[in-house]
C-alpha cells in the first residue's frame, strides 16, 4: 500500500547556497546509475575523486557557486586508507563550515549477489573468495560512514529505471524538494530493521493471534484491522506519537533530510504492527512536504 500526495500539492524548498552531495555506498547497490541520474538533472559529478581534494573542490564551488551550484563527488571506498582519508576530509568540510549531504547506497547480500552474478564480474574485495565474503568486508568497512549519511537508500527492489526515478524525486529541479518517509511494519522475532529512524514497538496492543477467527488474517484485512484501531489505547497512541512526530519531519525536511524509515514492530509482523502501520500512513501522508510509502517486511512470513 502506497499513500502519496501529488507534487502539485507540495511546497518546495531549494536551498540557495551550492549543494555538494557525497556519493558512496557498497559495490553494485547503483552509484554508477546514480552519477548518470544526477548528471541528467543538472548536477556537475565527479567520480572517483581522491578524498584529499574534496575540501580542494568544495572551496573552488563555495568561491563561485553559480559557476557549479551543484556538485556531487562519487566516492568508491574500499580500502582502509581510503576510508580513513574520507572520513578526515569530511571532517575538514564540518570544521571549515561546508555544508554537504551524503547518500549511501545499499542493497540485500542475495540481490548483491545476483547483479555479480549477472555482470560476470568479482566483487572488488572477495580477493580469492566468495562474493559473499566481498560484500561483507565492504559493508563493515563502510558501516561507519552509513551510521552518519543523511540519505540511506537501499536499491534492493529497483531496477535501473526505479533508481533514476527515485534519485529525481530526491536531488532533481523537476520535482520538490520532499521528505520521503517509509514506514515498515516488522516482526521482533525476525530482528530490527537496521536502517530505521525509529522504532514503534505496539506489542502492549492485543493480539489478534489469540482470536480463533482473526488468527489466519492480515491486518490488511478489516476485520482485523478494526480489532487491532480498536484495541485499548491504541487511537491514544497513534494520535500521539503522529503529534510527536510532525515536529521531526518537519525539522528533518528544513535540515535537507529528504529520506527516513519509521519501523512498527510486534511479535511476528502479521496482524498488530500491520495495521497500525497502514493507519499511521494514512495520517502522515496528509502533512505537507512528506510523502508516504507503506511495506511490510516480515508478512507472509508466518
Amino acid at each position: 500500500m502506497s499513500s502519496e500526495r501529488t507534487a502539485n500539492e507540495l511546497v518546495a524548498e531549494k536551498p540557495q547556497e551550492s549543494e555538494l552531495l557525497i556519493v558512496t555506498g557498497l559495490s553494485g547497490a547503483g552509484r554508477t546509475t546514480t552519477s548518470h541520474a544526477l548528471e541528467d538533472h543538472g548536477w556537475y559529478v565527479v567520480e572517483n575523486l581522491p578524498p584529499q581534494l574534496i575540501g580542494t573542490l568544495a572551496d573552488l564551488v563555495a568561491r563561485n557557486p553559480m559557476s557549479i551550484p551543484r556538485l556531487a563527488v562519487v566516492m568508491d571506498v574500499r580500502s582502509k586508507h581510503l576510508f580513513e582519508s574520507i572520513r578526515e576530509s569530511l571532517n575538514a568540510l564540518t570544521a571549515a563550515g561546508v555544508k554537504y549531504r551524503v547518500l549511501f547506497l545499499e542493497a540485500s547480500e542475495p540481490v548483491l549477489v545476483r547483479r555479480f552474478e549477472q555482470g560476470r564480474r568479482p566483487h572488488p574485495l572477495q580477493g580469492s573468495g566468495r562474493i559473499s565474503e566481498g560484500i561483507a568486508a565492504e559493508r563493515e568497512l563502510l558501516a561507519e560512514i552509513r551510521s552518519s549519511a543523511d540519505v540511506v537508500l537501499d536499491t534492493s527492489n529497483f531496477n535501473v529505471h526505479d533508481l533514476n526515478r527515485e534519485i529525481t524525486q530526491l536531488f532533481s529541479d523537476d520535482g520538490p524538494i520532499v521528505l520521503r518517509l517509509n514506514i515498515m511494519s516488522f516482526g521482533f522475532k525476525y530482528g530490527l530493521p537496521t536502517d530505521a529512524n525509529f522504532v514503534a514497538d505496539v506489542r502492549f496492543v492485543p493480539n489478534p493471534h489469540w482470536v480463533p477467527e482473526l488468527r489466519a488474517h492480515t491486518g490488511q484485512d478489516p476485520e482485523v484491522a478494526e480489532f487491532v484501531l480498536e484495541g485499548h489505547g491504541t487511537q491514544q497512541f497513534i494520535e500521539h506519537y503522529v503529534a510527536s512526530l510532525e515536529p521531526v519531519l518537519e525539522g528533518y525536511r528544513r535540515e535537507n533530510k529528504h529520506y527516513a524509515t519509521l519501523a512498527v514492530g510486534c511479535t511476528g509482523g502479521k496482524h498488530r504492527s500491520v495495521a497500525i502501520a497502514e493507519e499511521l500512513g494514512r495520517r502522515l501522508s496528509a502533512l505537507p512536504s512528506v510523502r508516504v510509502t507503506v511495506a511490510h517486511r516480515d508478512l507472509g512470513r508466518e
